[in-house]
């Protein structure tokens, strides 16, 4: 990403390569905080939680955790695989604790990669020795290329508060990317003082506005974990909830945006509005099965304005439209409305070679109304290309 990284107060982070991945790219990371930090966490809603999920859950779930360090592989998302899995990331953990000197239960773990695959445990013990020696206050960028799965680029996003205090995030992420949290990995670290119940409401809050809107290709992972720490190294306390979502929304909104614009395949960014809608539930269900249809991405990806597809995606959405009071547009890169196609359920003459130019723009948007009350939301989606069966396809062959 364009924007600079600042580097919080206090954290150390580094990337290595230990042989988790067969090609020898970087494949384990780690985020260090001097001190003991606050922690707050946003797990993935599936059913089937790998083992770091569960682990990190329950050490979250005590009365006073206090948080050191985020050790994150890829190459086993350590899912899957039992009472032997949750072994494996305990032992994980205690190794970064005694590299750092701090308890095992000061340490969190996340992991990305196949499903089912038991984590190597002897490539990740000599993985956390490299990084101990190459922790480094401007090692964020390493960390986030360490990360990587089949993401083409990393992921950081930093911002600078007026107040005196800096969040810096990393992620991965770019399939198995649905609403309600994605395939995705984040740790987000900030210098500033916040009481720990504060974090996590501002955590979910921010979550809700930016991880919880993506959208490429519909699948929920077993893995997703956005991890918030604040250390207080700056000096300064946060206390209003409202100032702490918009830093952590700075953050989290230029992460989630890049994880759908290099989703598997993506050549384009959509956003799809829905407004009209009685309420915030409807708005979102509306949005979802428009921006997980098969048929509307690939339609995005050929850049065909077939907008019944659209329609369609919303009359089974299992929220009550009435067909009669829907109007559907294009918008620009800027999301403004350019060509109206539908105007209350009825099908306009509209300009399809304008439309089929806008579409084959790499950022636009689609507006449905559904003309039933006055709450509006929306969601990042990407296109479904050829790419994203020849990835998926081979994933492990």
């Amino acid at each position: 990403m364009s924007q600079p990284i600042n580097y919080p107060e206090g954290f150390r982070a580094a990337g290595a390569a230990c042989g988790l991945k067969p090609d020898g790219r970087p494949d384990i990371a780690l985020i260090a905080s001097d001190r003991a930090c606050t922690a707050a966490g946003v797990f993935t809603t599936n059913r089937v939680k790998a083992a770091p999920v569960l682990y990190d859950q329950a050490i979250l779930a005590a009365s006073d955790p206090q948080i050191r360090a985020v050790i994150i592989n890829t190459g086993s998302a350590n899912a899957c695989t039992g009472a032997d899995g949750l072994a494996r990331t305990r032992q994980t953990a205690a190794w970064v604790a005694q590299a750092l000197g701090c308890e095992p239960e000061s340490v969190l773990a996340l992991s990305t990669g196949v499903i089912g695959l038991p984590l190597a445990l002897e490539p990740v013990r000599q993985g956390i020795a490299a990084l101990r020696e190459q922790l480094a206050s401007d090692g964020w960028r390493a960390a986030a290329e360490a990360i990587m799965t089949t993401d083409t680029r990393p992921k950081i996003a930093s911002v600078r508060h007026p107040d005196g205090f800096t969040v810096t995030g990393i992620a991965k992420g770019a399939g198995m990317i649905a609403p309600n949290m994605a395939t995705m990995l984040s740790v987000i670290a900030m210098d500033a003082q916040v009481e720990r119940a504060l974090l996590q409401r501002a955590l979910v809050r921010a979550a809700g506005a930016s991880f919880n809107r993506i959208v490429v290709d519909g699948d929920m992972s077993t893995n997703d974990s956005v991890i918030a720490l604040a250390n207080g190294a700056s000096g300064v306390t946060v206390t209003n909830e409202d100032t702490l979502v918009e830093a952590l929304q700075a953050v989290c909104v230029p992460l989630a945006q890049s994880i759908v614009r290099d989703g598997e395949g993506a050549t384009k960014f959509v956003t799809v509005h829905v407004s009209g809608a009685p309420d915030e539930a409807s708005a979102m269900q509306v949005a979802r099965a428009i921006a997980t249809s098969a048929l509307v991405k690939t339609a995005f990806y050929g850049a065909d304005p077939n907008w019944g597809r659209i329609v369609c995606a919303a009359g089974y959405s299992g929220v009550a439209i009435r067909p009669e009071r829907l109007s559907l547009w294009l918008l620009d890169a800027a999301q403004h409305p350019t060509l109206q196609l539908v105007e209350r359920g009825e099908p306009l003459d509209y300009d399809e070679p304008a439309a089929i130019a806008l579409m084959q723009e790499p950022e636009w948007g689609v507006h449905l109304d559904l003309g039933l009350g006055k709450t509006h939301t929306w969601i990042w989606t990407c296109d479904l290309s050829h790419e994203y069966v020849t990835i998926n396809g081979h994933y492990r062959t």
